[in-house]
């Protein structure tokens, strides 16, 4: 296979002990889906990408804007690089309740918002302001306490932070999870789009078959921490997705 677009590399990330290693690329412009059963390894395979966990003897690149693959080791390193990710618990590990909407947007990009040390609002404000009308957030004011948005609008907050940084990879752990329909749907315009015309590479990790089928190019199957199978968008079909879940060759619904 033609190494031609390639913008992420990753070489024996190991899910469990005694696993065999999982190695390979993805693509600028391409959305890959990770499937399996419940605790089966995907999110660990996530988790690594991202910086988190990661075994002796792994390594995880990254194209540059220079052009170079760089390796990173940790998700500080991975988030300078520009690839970032959204947690599966957006309440848990997200948001700051407490915080208002511009802040809890603005806490990690601050940097990019600041001249000489001091935090240009205006700016961080404009910005803001973009994101919530590319993704049609709700919300009574940039001021107001995150906790006051719908589950759905704190998770479009959350996903405008990650774009705030200006991402070349992203990884989203179910990111439509809990979510309204229209939230669902939003969102996955929205990941087609960044595909689509930022040349992102997206990684989503979903418990929704269905979505997989709707908005990704692969799907990489997972089953007893090990990658048993990668489906190509052609060949992508409930059944044939849900028998690799279970290690059958065929299913019939």
């Amino acid at each position: 296979m033609s190494n031609e677009g390639v913008i992420l590399q990753y070489e024996n990330l190991v899910l469990a002990y005694g696993r065999a290693p999982v190695s390979g690329t993805l693509r600028a412009g391409e959305i890959t889906g990770l499937a399996g059963l419940e605790g089966h390894g995907q999110e660990q395979f996530l988790l690594a990408l991202a910086g988190f966990n990661r075994t002796r003897g792994s390594t995880v690149r990254v194209k540059t804007t220079g052009g170079t693959f760089a390796d990173y080791s940790n998700h500080h390193a991975a988030a300078r690089h520009g690839v970032v990710y959204l947690p599966r618990d957006r309440r848990a590990t997200g948001i700051f309740p407490v915080l208002s909407v511009l802040d809890n947007f603005g806490i990690p990009s601050m940097p990019r918002f600041s001249v000489a040390g001091i935090l240009d609002r205006r700016k961080q404000k404009a910005q803001l302001a973009a994101y919530m009308e590319f993704l049609s957030i709700g919300y009574p004011s940039m001021g107001a306490p995150i906790s006051s948005l719908s589950g759905g609008n704190q998770q479009k907050v959350l996903l405008a932070r990650l774009l705030a940084l200006e991402p070349r990879v992203m990884l989203l752990n179910d990111p439509t999870r809990g979510v309204d329909l229209n939230t669902r749907l939003k969102f996955y315009e929205a990941f087609r789009q960044l595909a689509r015309d930022k040349g992102i590479a997206l990684v989503i990790l979903s418990s929704e078959i269905e979505e997989i089928l709707q908005i990704c190019d692969t799907v990489s199957i997972f089953r007893d921490f090990e990658r048993t199978e990668v489906i190509e968008k052609k060949a992508m079909t409930m059944s044939r997705v849900i028998a690799a879940m279970f290690g059958q060759s065929e299913v019939v619904l």
